[in-house]
């Protein structure tokens, strides 16, 4: 096992996209020297990259590898001391159209930064997902004025907790399920200091959401610019979204006790105290903006969860991390960063897939 000088670098594969650019300068913001590999498929990312060496200069260094690239990945990350793997096909819909290119990206490319962090025993933090957890058809729900609620009393007040079990749907639920069983399961088979986060909606400045993902920043962003939003399903769905500060802080907070939990899992949302409809949201992005949103509703979409709000408990008791920022005050937030750096026109139509 290579032992790693104290200032090498802590690597974050996909450190372009939003929370990796986020979590790049948290971690550069305290000194640290942080190592962004991605290929920059994702457009806008280039500017995130922008503002991170203008913030941070030589500190930040940036490799520009594709996950699907053995040999790439293997001579990226041998100086890291550490991996954060946020790198991903992230939308339902291109699994269901690309699953091949899905399973690539997402499987394959785990694998291989897997594969890397063996060969010097770096710890892995792998950013997986609530749709680990399928359509979770085996929750009955009810409709309560504007949401959907579970009938299970626990987890109305609780959340779903990791124990719910794996079901997985849709190519993209498959291909972050089995890479999410790998990084588990490097710990178990070779020893290897590894975590999973299964997040939830996460939000917030940096954001570049689009019609299949990202929809917390694709709403607002739509209803700043006056266009219209496809509501799938009716509105009722109700998700836990946490900002994206309170991300990074969890990230942070595995990464420096990985010794203590490595081959866990742990679920990542707002809870209860920031769970929503998407009705809701909308509501309050109209009182926000100031004028209506005009909404179109279609069917839903293959294994939506009508409900999902994520039981944090395990987290908080192992790390003593809790979500801070509240959803209204995030969404505030996120907002002031749209108007300042996203409001250009564009002739689009806005779809929401949960």
């Amino acid at each position: 096992m290579t032992q790693h000088p104290r200032r090498t670098p802590v690597a974050i594969v996909g450190g372009s996209g939003f929370i990796g650019s986020n979590l790049a300068d948290s971690l550069l913001s305290d000194g640290e020297p942080v190592l962004v590999v991605d290929n920059l498929s994702r457009p806008g990312v280039e500017q995130n990259l922008e503002w991170l060496a203008r913030q941070h200069g030589s500190r930040l260094t940036v490799k520009t590898v594709d996950v699907r690239d053995a040999g790439a990945m293997l001579a990226a990350l041998a100086p890291a001391k550490a991996i954060f793997h946020l790198a991903a096909q992230t939308a339902v819909t291109t699994s269901l159209v690309q699953p091949g290119e899905d399973l690539d990206i997402n499987l394959r490319g785990t694998f291989h930064v897997l594969e890397a962090a063996r060969r010097t025993g770096a710890p892995v933090i792998f950013a997986s997902t609530n749709k680990v957890y399928g359509g979770l058809p085996q929750i009955a729900v009810r409709e309560v004025d504007d949401r959907y609620e579970p009938c299970d009393e626990t987890i109305a007040a609780s959340g779903v907790d990791e124990t719910i079990g794996l079901d997985f749907c849709t190519p993209y639920g498959c291909s972050k399920g089995a890479a999410d069983q790998y990084v588990l399961d490097y710990a178990k088979s070779y020893g290897l200091p590894t975590a999973v986060l299964r997040m939830s909606c996460i939000y917030g400045p940096r954001q570049f959401g689009t019609e299949d993902q990202g929809w917390v920043a694709h709403f607002l962003l739509s209803a700043l610019r006056g266009l219209p939003i496809t509501i799938y399903g009716n509105g009722r769905q109700v998700r836990d979204i946490l900002h994206v500060s309170d991300a990074v802080a969890a990230y942070r907070a595995v990464l420096a006790r990985i010794g203590e939990f490595k081959g866990q899992a742990f679920n990542l949302g707002g809870g209860p105290r920031n769970a929503v409809s998407l009705r809701t949201l909308l509501a309050e992005i109209a009182r926000m903006t100031g004028h209506e949103v005009t909404l179109r509703y279609d069917q839903e979409r293959t294994g939506d969860q009508p409900f999902f709000v994520a039981d944090t408990r395990k987290i908080e008791a192992a790390l003593g991390w809790k979500a801070h920022v509240s959803w209204r005050d995030g969404i505030r937030d996120l907002a002031d960063w749209l108007r300042q750096h996203r409001l250009t026109p564009q002739a689009e139509v806005t779809r929401y897939v949960a």
